[in-house]
């Protein structure tokens, strides 16, 4: 590797973090603004938006830009095409944050009810998820992404159970339709968070083991692990 690409790869890599930690808040304050009706925090993820969107094209540019000029090879190569996937799924999250954040702004301008569902406990274990699957990039480690694979079922398993929940609260209490459904969508756009952070945590493993891993049940057979 010649010294410049190293440092374009480097600038990459900080770029690429800058990228997830403005996502971080982002879902972080989209949990707060729906957990506690929190418009402040609505806004602030909203307004927030466009300073990932704007990064996530700079960085796609300078990818490609490192692709045409140095046309890397072997790791290099692994790592510009896993940086690539990684951009955009953290500028999906960015924009499933918003999406939350505005359902939040429409519940908070109703007559309260309360959540039919436990909403902090998925939004913490999906946060969770999203952390461990960018300290896995950090540190390179497929073990802490084997763990975000883990538990992606039971984020699965928590969705549908929500929506088993509203629905059967819908049959109750028609008048709260409208407002429950948005609940069913927050809960949705979460669990997509969710997938988003798995997706993160099987590019690590082929960035740093060369192998392209889509399903679980062969991503933890290669890690040696279960649940």
């Amino acid at each position: 590797m010649t010294l410049r690409l190293q440092r374009e790869i480097e600038r990459l890599k900080c770029r690429l973090l800058e990228v997830g930690a403005l996502v971080e808040q982002a879902i972080r304050f989209a949990v707060i603004s729906i957990d506690e009706m929190d418009a402040e925090a609505a806004h602030k993820v909203i307004e927030g938006d466009a300073a990932i969107d704007e990064m996530e094209v700079l960085l796609e540019e300078e990818c490609l830009k490192i692709l045409s000029l140095h046309q890397p090879v072997a790791q290099d190569l692994r790592l510009i095409v896993a940086a690539m996937k990684i951009n955009n799924d953290l500028e999906r999250m960015g924009d499933l944050a918003v999406n939350i954040a505005e359902r939040a702004l429409y519940l908070s301008s109703k007559k309260s009810i309360a959540p039919p569902f436990n909403l902090a406990s998925m939004g913490d274990s999906v946060q969770a998820m999203v952390k461990k699957s960018l300290d896995s990039l950090v540190n390179a480690d497929t073990k802490l992404a084997g763990e975000v694979l883990q538990h992606d079922d039971s984020i699965d398993k928590m969705n549908r159970d929500n929506y088993a929940v509203v629905i059967a609260e819908m049959k109750k209490d028609s008048h709260k339709i409208a407002r429950f459904m948005h609940y069913i969508s927050v809960s949705s756009q979460l669990e997509r968070i969710a997938d988003l952070a798995t997706n993160i945590a099987q590019d690590v493993i082929y960035l740093v083991e060369g192998d392209i891993v889509r399903h679980k049940a062969k991503v933890m057979a290669e890690l040696g692990g279960d649940s």
